[in-house]
């Protein structure tokens, strides 16, 4: 169960120009459609969360743990997901467009459709159940082939 409600949330958010969230259990909550941009969710626990179309640029969420979590058309411009557990994670459309993701785990994720452009893959984890912007299954993408 998340330690803050959305309405928490969208107070918090509401009353700062850089919301700190960082470490909190906002797992399954749904953040949908809220603009986050700026914000320090630093090691948050995100599972389950709900942030299809949210604003998460600019965001800090190194080692955030997003399993299962559904961000569909989200917009993580320019954030930083360094070793973020992104496993089951929906991506859908979204923008990770400059966003870091050095030593992420994107095991099962389906990033159909998601935009990568000029985005830190390095040492990014995936397997076969991995789906690519361009819908090619595990290996037979290359996580840097989508960044250009």
């Amino acid at each position: 169960m998340a330690e803050l409600t959305r309405k928490e949330v969208i107070f918090i958010i509401n009353g700062s120009d850089r919301p700190r969230l960082a470490g909190l259990d906002l797992s399954s909550e749904n953040l949908s459609r809220l603009d986050l941009e700026n914000s320090n969710l630093r090691g948050a626990a995100l599972q389950g969360v709900r942030i299809n179309e949210a604003i998460l640029r600019s965001t800090n969420m190194t080692g955030v743990d997003m399993t299962g979590a559904r961000a569909m058309f989200a917009d993580f411009n320019a954030a930083n997901l360094n070793g973020a557990n992104l496993t089951l994670t929906d991506f859908t459309g979204a923008r990770l467009t400059g966003a870091n993701l050095t030593n992420a785990v994107l095991n099962g994720a389906n990033l159909l459709n998601a935009n990568l452009k000029a985005a830190n893959v390095t040492g990014v984890k995936f397997d076969q159940a991995t789906t690519w912007p361009d819908g090619k299954k595990g290996n037979q993408g290359n996580p840097a082939d989508y960044t250009v």
